[in-house]
């Protein structure tokens, strides 16, 4: 029986899945594997009649550069009593190739290990996919999606910043980011913005509502000092990561809730949160700002792979094969600015639980030591006496302060 290949992608889009799987397919075709992708990742590979696609070279050809995932995708994690082999040995299945996140990856290592206890061994491979550039590659390594998703991001960061300008009003962007503030900073960075707030900055005292507005206000006043009267305050969806179901509920948002009673925060938009606490806030202070809610996140995710993550993610693909000859397995494949390929063993960045730890936007590295030393714009000791001008206690909203950094 022909030798196969299967190829699955986890979680939610990043720009470049497309050719990632266009790549890893076009790659074991030339050595006559047969190349199986399957449809909604593993919510279908346990299943006794799974949705598959025979991936031939004009079918990988034809979705090489286009955005969005040819194979359906799924966040679906089946639980260990799913598993079973019938699929890999019907199908004579000897590398399962995920792309994914960090759940993604977690869960090919635990079928992989299952298949070895079953008498059934096969290698697997996981290519780090997410917009969010939060799996634990090395420093200055992203993961593929992240750039295009970041350049078209940016663009839109840019309207709105123009829209501002024009119109005399402050905008509140909110931006995805699960745990990390990768995707906002680098917005904010690229476009000059006066304030981000990503969890990462809470690192010496806890994540609260109180907490971001004071940034927000910090940012607002600052600008006024300075004769400006609009602009843009970037967060990252991840601080909510960090707070308390009290904490959030204190927000007075109407939200609905799961099963285990948690607020349902994918159900809200989270700028308009934002945006309504700062209303609140301003007009207690008197302040008279006008603030509107952006909300950026699903509509970067399946934008077309800019160049960068075209080559990226081709360099990627065919990395894949070079460590499946090598008979590596239970790694990710990276590929660094050399084009050189490297296994990144999951063993090696997981918790003590399996799960495959984040990487956070390192708050000590010269990149964050600039945008938030000289890119920002906030309060600080020198502006205390003309804030009093807005504010009644301008300590109060001292960016470091508020950080107690």
């Amino acid at each position: 029986m022909t030798q196969s290949i299967v190829i699955l992608a986890g979680g939610g889009p990043a720009p470049g899945i497309n050719t990632v799987i266009s790549t890893v397919a076009k790659t074991f075709l030339k050595d006559n594997y047969r190349v199986i992708g399957l449809h909604e990742g593993y919510k279908n590979l346990f299943k006794s009649n799974p949705q598959v696609v025979d991936i031939d070279f004009i079918w990988a050809d034809d979705i090489l550069k286009q955005g969005g995932s040819a194979l359906k995708m799924s966040r679906y994690k089946p639980k260990d009593d799913e598993f079973n082999t019938d699929f890999f040995v019907k199908n004579n299945v000897k590398l399962l190739v995920t792309i994914g996140g960090d759940d993604t990856a977690s869960t090919a290592n635990r079928i992989s290990k299952f298949l070895a206890n079953c008498g059934v061994p096969i290698q697997n491979i996981h290519v780090p996919k997410t917009i969010d550039n939060d799996l634990p590659l090395p420093e200055g390594m992203p993961t593929f999606g992240y750039y295009s998703a970041k350049d078209a991001a940016v663009r839109l960061v840019q309207t709105v910043y123009e829209d501002a300008r024009t119109s005399g009003n402050w905008f509140v962007i909110s931006a995805m980011g699960r745990e990390a503030g990768h995707l906002a900073f680098g917005m904010t960075s690229a476009c000059h913005c006066p304030m981000v707030i990503i969890p990462e900055m809470f690192n010496k005292t806890e994540v609260t509502l109180e907490a971001i507005l004071n940034l927000m206000v910090s940012a607002i006043v600052k600008r006024k000092l300075l004769g400006i009267g609009y602009g843009v305050v970037i967060i990252s969806e991840g601080v909510f990561h960090f707070m308390t179901d009290e904490e959030i509920e204190k927000s007075g948002i109407a939200f609905t809730y799961d099963e285990h009673g948690h607020p349902e925060l994918g159900n809200v938009s989270k700028a308009h949160i934002f945006n309504i606490l700062l209303q609140k806030r301003l007009k207690d202070l008197n302040l008279s700002v006008k603030s509107r809610p952006v909300e950026i996140g699903y509509g970067v995710r399946c934008v077309q792979p800019n160049g960068y993550d075209l080559t990226y993610c081709s360099l990627l693909g065919y990395g894949v094969k070079r460590l499946f000859d090598d008979g590596v397995t239970g790694a990710m494949v990276t590929a660094n600015s050399l084009g050189e390929i490297r296994p990144l063993y999951l063993k090696d960045v997981e918790d003590e639980n399996g799960k495959i730890k984040p990487r956070l936007v390192n708050m000590h590295g010269p990149k964050a030591d600039l945008i938030f030393k000289d890119g920002l714009q906030y309060i600080t000791p020198a502006d205390y006496e003309a804030a009093k001008k807005y504010l009644p206690n301008p300590e109060t909203y001292d960016f470091k302060k508020i950080l107690n950094w």
